[in-house]
């Protein structure tokens, strides 16, 4: 952004800036991509409501888009307006802002984005929704808030679980750690929250993560600098559980990248050799820093950047770790701009891109070995479909079923669905090559 821009963009005020924020996701760029440069124009005491309202309507985007729908006369083809109204309706309906101010803040950035003939509708428009505002409140609750191609989507792949899954996916994850075993368990962990009055709790599924119930900074918890735990998802945790015993085994943690995996493995196991793969340097860059702050043994560690469509082993592994490249469905939550960014069209490619990692990875393999597969999607077709495929392709394969009492069981692996107060979608498939 040049010199000029900027303070243009300073001069704006913080719905404006929200409202540029959301015009970005629009076109196409990730919330990851643009937040940190959108985030340092906002002054410093405003980046928490700012943060929050970005957040709180992406999550809510096509809830505010269905109850907007019937308010117009004409289509508005104008996403600047658009998103002012939905940043409007999102403030009266789901913040405690004073109705007085969200609209009048709104109707300003509207007037200074350029929008000055157009403010007056958007007055209008949230003053009546400030009217009545329980039947609207009513009415956002009772949306489906998908995207339409991901509606019919979900709706058949789990039609028993559709309504749960929609609340669940606009409502905001859990902050889980798991704590770094070799350091601290997790009763002492939580002993030492509680000490710092920091409100937290167990998780039920995973006997190393801890849920905190308040928010806060991450890195002024206590004992982060010295590697004591880790942000990782509840269903993410669970994956250490269901891979073997590792120790002297070579290892390969294929698109390894940003390490929590990688890291909660060495957590757990002394490998002979562990191959942490990745075709993005720069997330890598974030695996090692991660296990440098963890102090983990990196002896053994191999970090590798390559594409794990062509990539080789320089000799056959024990165990291959796969999180496979998905359409991230299950951590819609955590990503809310998911919701726009993620096209129909995209899912057939990445299906596609997932059975050639597959293809690949398998061949490195030795017999006797096994892979655990792994997505972070809550759609069949990345999962137990891909799977049904890749039995079908390969007789030397065969499935090793997880016991576990989490998830729904498939014809191939297990899915988590994304739930209240716990984890988010992930899909687990382990596999052991027979011949």
């Amino acid at each position: 952004m040049n010199q000029s821009n900027q303070s243009s963009a300073k001069n704006l005020n913080l719905r404006a800036q929200v409202v540029k924020t959301l015009l970005a996701v629009q076109n196409g760029q990730s919330l990851a991509s643009v937040l940190n440069q959108h985030i340092n124009i906002v002054s410093e005491r405003d980046r928490g409501l700012y943060h929050e309202l970005t957040l709180g309507c992406l999550r809510q985007w096509y809830s505010l888009k269905a109850i907007t729908l019937p308010l117009l006369t004409k289509p508005l083809d104008n996403e600047a307006l658009e998103s002012c109204l939905y940043l409007g309706l999102y403030q009266i309906l789901c913040t405690r802002i004073p109705v007085h101010a969200a609209i009048s803040e709104t109707v300003n950035a509207a007037k200074q984005l350029g929008f000055e003939p157009m403010s007056g509708l958007v007055n209008a428009i949230l003053r009546r929704v400030s009217r009545e505002t329980d039947e609207f409140q009513t009415a956002l609750n009772n949306t489906h808030g998908l995207p339409s191609w991901l509606f019919k989507r979900l709706k058949k792949d789990w039609p028993d679980q559709f309504d749960e899954i929609c609340q669940n996916l606009k409502q905001v994850a859990p902050l889980t750690l798991r704590v770094n075993e070799r350091q601290v368990s997790r009763n002492e962990y939580l002993d030492i929250l509680d000490e710092e009055q920091i409100d937290a709790r167990p998780c039920i599924l995973s006997n190393v993560g801890i849920v905190l119930e308040q928010t806060g900074n991450i890195t002024h918890l206590p004992g982060f600098e010295e590697g004591g735990f880790s942000v990782q998802d509840e269903h993410a945790q669970l994956c250490a559980t269901i891979l073997p015993n590792l120790d002297d085994k070579v290892v390969v943690d294929a698109c390894a990248a940003p390490g929590g995996k990688t890291a909660h493995i060495l957590e757990r196991y002394n490998p002979k050799k562990l191959i942490a793969l990745d075709h993005d340097a720069k997330r890598l860059l974030r695996l090692s820093e991660n296990i440098e702050r963890l102090a983990l043994d990196q002896t053994e560690v191999e970090i590798v950047t390559a594409d794990a469509t062509t990539w080789q082993a320089e000799e056959a592994v024990d165990c291959i770790v796969l999180d496979a490249p998905c359409s991230a469905t299950g951590v819609i939550r955590r990503h809310p701009d998911i919701r726009l960014l993620r096209q129909s069209t995209d899912i057939a490619q990445t299906v596609a891109l997932q059975h050639q990692i597959l293809q690949q990875m398998w061949q490195q393999l030795k017999v006797g070995g096994s892979m655990l597969y792994i997505t972070c999607s809550i759609l069949k077709v990345e999962n137990e479909q891909q799977m049904a495929t890749f039995f079908a392709e390969h007789s030397d394969a065969e499935e090793i079923k997880i016991e576990a009492d989490w998830g729904i069981e498939q014809t191939y692996g297990r899915q988590l669905l994304p739930y209240l107060h716990s984890g988010d979608g992930f899909y687990y498939c382990h596999i052991k090559k027979v011949a």
